[in-house]
């Protein structure tokens, strides 16, 4: 008798437990968040009414104060040079309009008198004028007493400031009427404030420009009054999400308002995420919700009735959403306990009855992995499952003993992950390929005999270790030769790339290992690249199978690693990968070899290193390929030159020497008219 997993085991009883958490904090968290949201909105309407209330009452102090200077003074009942009366009136509105920060009067002359106040406590006034041909600054200092106010102290000093410079008067000069400004500059330094500015004409003559301002640190003191929640803040931020005024009780026409306000930066990203408000006469409140530092903000802004103005209202969620998030977790730590439980007892029940069956299986997908087929088995089980599971396993195995034929087993292992079916075939696709042996080893080979065995597997795991660290696929073994190749089974775009860096590796790590020959030469290893279209695939019988590649292409490769006897180079490298690889590594051309069946010769190039390793072209390599120019010019006096200027550099270079043996048989014997610079190969 057979029964299912699903009767061995309590998972509906947890899926149950589960669904049910979900259930219940999903339903909390969505009325925690309806509850939040209608909180915010009337916390929302209450501040947005309080600041529109306080930006109408400051904005009709100020029109008010300018209509009634500006009055005095087209009645002509005070006179804009008077300077007695006039400081008089604008003391007098300064101190009756505690919202207003300035009274000024600029002429066209540039001269410019103002009333400052100086926070709650000081009043100052200014006159700017010539002073022996030098702009002074006048600055009479009070202070603010019960009912009056004292004169403290006089001073002069120079300044740079110009009103007939500044934009609200040069356009209020123009002007017909007042106008609001947004101004920053003001004669005590960069003070963001807002300007209710316009001429005054008397007897329909332009005397000037009267202005009455409002620093912005007015409105930060008003915002401090407001509460926000426990933990919230508004702020009042212009159209480009610069701030205009936040909250700090400290703030007045003295100190400036704090900028280090953690809600800020917050209520700034609020306003440029949602630039649709701007551009639009829509006055409708705007909620969002922002996240920033793992914390969720409830962000509402509204746009006041001064231009380019928003109101941004932050609150953190937590202020909300705090003690429902506590009795969720309580209740999450229930059913914690209660799944816990349950799992507890699913769990001695499913060793019971299914554990026992599955470590047996397990032993024989250990076989599997190790390859060792014949010893899997069915796994009889009363559980149809596993009992399935088994058969699969041996069928599988079945399946798998057939890529026994492919040698090594973690090319077996790519082979079947890449879907390869284990018969005949293959298809043409541009590869790189690389033919590497150790220099001088038939002679090593006669006089060491059998002592060249572990020389030689400490050569191969070296070499073999660096070409499949970069990507390559072992092909064979040919005694000390090594046939790899990149970009196949698995496909690799950078296969020519990754070949050269792996033949480089191998000229460190052989290097590094200290191997030497039986005179104490550190071993020396020829490596010849090539990249092209070949044939890859299962080549072979249907006895013996060997993933290999083949093609004119591979020979050429081999051809390569010989030519590195010729030229004294140690990896040499063809043409098409030296394309392919690109500027991410450094080579120099060598000198163009006759192959067969190739009209022009191939270009071959020696490796010198890898550019992302920080190598970077020698200077003897543009004297080599000029030199190399030359000789294909025919100017081989002048590629002599060349060469030996190399030579000069690098005295052992073989390939200049050569070269200049060339030129010199050339000068007593030159070549033929149809002679193309290619060096003839021996074989194809």
């Amino acid at each position: 008798m057979r029964i299912g997993i699903r009767l061995a085991i309590s998972g509906l009883v947890l899926a149950s437990i589960v669904v049910s958490a979900v259930g219940v904090h999903v339903l909390w968290w969505r009325t925690a968040e309806a509850n939040s949201h209608a909180l915010a909105e009337t916390i929302n309407e209450q501040i947005v009414s309080a600041v529109e209330k306080e930006l109408m009452a400051i904005t009709t102090e100020a029109a008010a104060a300018h209509t009634a200077i500006r009055t005095l003074f087209v009645q002509n009942v005070l006179q804009t040079r008077e300077a007695d009366k006039r400081e008089f009136v604008f003391l007098a509105q300064l101190q009756a309009q505690p919202g207003i920060s300035w009274v000024a009067f600029g002429w066209p002359d540039g001269a410019f008198f103002a009333a400052h106040k100086l926070g709650d406590l000081g009043l100052e006034m200014m006159e700017i004028a010539p002073v022996d041909g030098v702009v002074k600054r006048r600055i009479d200092q009070y202070q603010v007493v019960v009912g009056d106010i004292e004169f403290q102290k006089r001073r002069f000093e120079n300044t740079d400031y110009s009103v007939t410079a500044q934009e609200w008067y040069r356009k209020s000069i123009q002007a017909d009427e007042p106008n609001w400004f947004e101004i920053s500059a003001l004669p005590v330094g960069m003070r963001p404030s807002i300007a209710y500015a316009g001429p005054i004409d008397v007897y329909q003559k332009r005397q000037g420009v009267l202005a009455v301002i409002i620093e912005n640190t007015r409105l930060a003191q008003f915002l401090s009054q407001l509460s926000v929640g426990k933990s919230g803040a508004a702020f009042i931020v212009g159209r480009d999400g610069a701030v205009v005024a936040a909250p700090d009780p400290d703030a007045d026409e003295v100190n400036m308002q704090r900028a280090d306000q953690p809600l800020l930066p917050i209520a700034q990203a609020a306003v440029k995420q949602s630039g649709s408000l701007y551009g639009s006469d829509s006055k409708t409140a705007h909620p969002m919700r922002l996240v920033a530092a793992g914390e969720a903000y409830a962000v509402t802004l509204t746009p006041l009735k001064f231009p380019g103005w928003t109101l941004a209202i932050v609150i953190p969620e937590a202020e909300f959403l705090g003690p429902i998030e506590t009795t969720i977790r309580r209740l999450l730590v229930g059913l914690a306990v209660l799944i816990v439980g349950a799992g507890i007892l699913s769990a001695w029940l499913a060793r019971r009855l299914i554990a026992g069956p599955l470590i047996t299986v397990i032993d024989e997908l250990r076989h599997v992995e190790r390859f060792e087929l014949d010893q899997v088995q069915r796994v009889p089980s009363h559980l149809i499952e596993l009992a399935n599971l088994s058969g699969a396993i041996a069928d599988m195995a079945r399946g798998l003993s057939a890529f026994r034929k492919y040698i090594p087993a973690d090319l077996v292992r790519t082979l079947v992950s890449e879907g390869i079916e284990p018969r005949p075939g293959g298809s043409v696709r541009t590869l790189t390929v690389s033919f590497a042996d150790i220099a001088g080893f038939t002679g090593l080979s006669e006089r060491l005999g059998d002592r060249i065995i572990p020389l030689l597997s400490t050569y191969l795991d070296t070499v073999s270790r660096e070409i499949t660290t970069h990507g390559g696929t072992i092909d064979k073994f040919i005694g000390d030769a090594v046939m790899a190749f990149w970009g196949a089974p698995a496909s690799n775009v950078h296969h020519a790339v990754d070949a050269c860096r792996s033949a480089l590796a191998c000229q460190r790590a052989l290097c590094e290992s200290a191997l030497a020959d039986d005179n104490g030469r550190p071993l020396g290893v020829r490596i010849g690249i090539n990249s092209g279209e070949m044939l890859v695939g299962n080549i072979g019988s249907e006895v013996r199978l060997n993933y290999t590649v083949i093609g004119d292409a591979v020979n050429v490769a081999s051809r390569l690693e010989s030519a590195n006897k010729e030229y004294g180079t140690e990896i040499i490298i063809g043409e098409q990968t030296r394309r392919l690889a690109g500027n991410r590594i450094c080579v120099r051309e060598l000198d163009r070899l006759m192959v067969y069946g190739r009209v022009g010769g191939l270009a071959i190039y020696e490796l010198i290193g890898d550019t992302e390793d920080g190598v970077e072209p020698p200077g003897w390599i543009a004297l080599y390929e000029s030199g190399l120019a030359a000789y294909r010019a025919r100017d081989f006096t002048g590629a002599i030159g060349f060469f030996q200027r190399v030579l000069d550099v690098r005295i052992s270079d073989r390939p200049a020497r050569m070269m200049i043996e060339r030129c010199d048989e050339f000068i007593r014997s030159p070549p033929d008219s149809d002679w193309e610079a290619t060096n003839a190969m021996k074989a194809k």
